[in-house]
């Protein structure tokens, strides 16, 4: 196990940004850097024994600071879309920064994904290799109500698992829902698409949504849809019934409050398999539609439509919204806690 800080970059203000590689002694590396959080490498050996890097990105600082559809980045304040770029909380209405149409995504122009974190600790202990980062974020940014102050802590385990714990606390009443945005590919970052990726996501109904991609607030079933992940099904068999032209929904999962499992994914010609199991109550599932070829990533590689899949584990988009939906509400005093591990295998 071990955990190495070193100089990555300057943001344009002259601030450092430092990466930080973590390894477990098994074959897994996560490489992650202090500007958004962003896991930039993640390697896996493959079923020959092999690694590889398993998630997008870049090489470089300058092309995280240019502007990306969050890769690998710690999302926030809130995760997903808040419709109209408003919500009320104890009576009173906050308007939040609108950066997709009339709506906020992702914490809006400026959100967690494109802030500067600090490294709270850096270190290899036992059989655990951990980076824990913090953001203080100030009362009114983005338009949230209250100092948000938080904790994200990636730690890379002996038995290959890479554990993300969420935490937070506020000075005033506010609205949270934390998450990261990885973009996986179990067959190696940039080699082909993840339509023939295996996939199962342990949820029988999802979030119905409006144009916008606001949740309409029906729990629907996933029953007769092409929706429906409940038993493996590869990611291609049916994405063309999609009518969006692919996959960017919140599924509720089954399980309430404890840890459970979200999601798995297999990968045939690698042998790769990723398990993910939350405390969250859903998980958004993204088939990277919006990638177009435009994009060059790391070793050169052409970034194409569902050249990779997000699985970000979440409370529910528009929440403070819809009061049927599971709360995301924090106040002082309270802890805002979520976990999500990733474990890796072959098979």
């Amino acid at each position: 196990m071990s955990a190495d800080v070193k100089p990555f970059g300057k943001m344009p203000d002259g601030r450092q940004v430092d990466i930080v590689t973590l390894t477990n002694g098994k074959g897994l590396t996560a490489k992650i850097i202090t500007y958004g959080g962003i896991i930039i490498a993640f390697d896996v050996p493959d079923k020959n024994g092999k690694p590889g890097d398993i998630v997008l990105g870049f090489d470089n600082l300058d092309s995280y600071l240019k502007g990306t559809p969050y890769f690998g980045a710690i999302i926030g304040r809130y995760g997903n879309r808040i419709g109209g770029a408003k919500f009320t909380l104890d009576g009173k209405e906050y308007k939040l920064t609108k950066n997709e149409g009339e709506n906020i995504l992702h914490g809006g122009k400026v959100g967690f994904d494109k802030v500067l974190w600090k490294i709270e600790n850096a270190q290899a202990k036992g059989k655990k290799a951990e980076l824990k980062l913090s953001y203080t974020s100030k009362d009114g940014e983005e338009g949230f109500p209250g100092t948000l102050k938080c904790f994200v802590t990636y730690t890379l385990t002996a038995d290959n698992k890479l554990e993300m714990k969420y935490e937070a606390t506020t000075d005033k009443p506010t609205v949270v829902n934390l998450t990261n945005h990885s973009y996986w590919n179990l067959a190696g970052q940039g080699n082909g698409d993840v339509l023939g990726h295996d996939l199962t996501i342990n949820a029988d109904k999802f979030t119905p949504v409006d144009k916008g991609l606001i949740p309409t607030g029906e729990l629907k079933n996933v029953k007769d849809t092409p929706l429906n992940f409940t038993k493996p099904l590869a990611i291609g068999s049916r994405i063309k019934q999609v009518d969006i032209g692919g996959y960017d929904h919140n599924f509720c999962l089954n399980g309430k409050g404890k840890m459970k499992t979200a999601a798995v994914v297999y990968e045939p010609a690698s042998g790769r398999v990723m398990e993910i199991k939350t405390t969250e109550p859903g998980i958004q599932f993204y088939s990277s539609i919006y990638l177009d070829g435009s994009i060059k990533g790391k070793e050169g590689k052409t970034y194409n439509k569902y050249g990779a899949l997000c699985l970000e584990t979440q409370h529910y988009p528009d929440s403070p919204n819809k009061q049927n939906f599971p709360s995301t509400v924090l106040r002082p005093g309270e802890k805002y806690e979520t976990v999500t591990i990733h474990t890796f295998s072959v098979k």
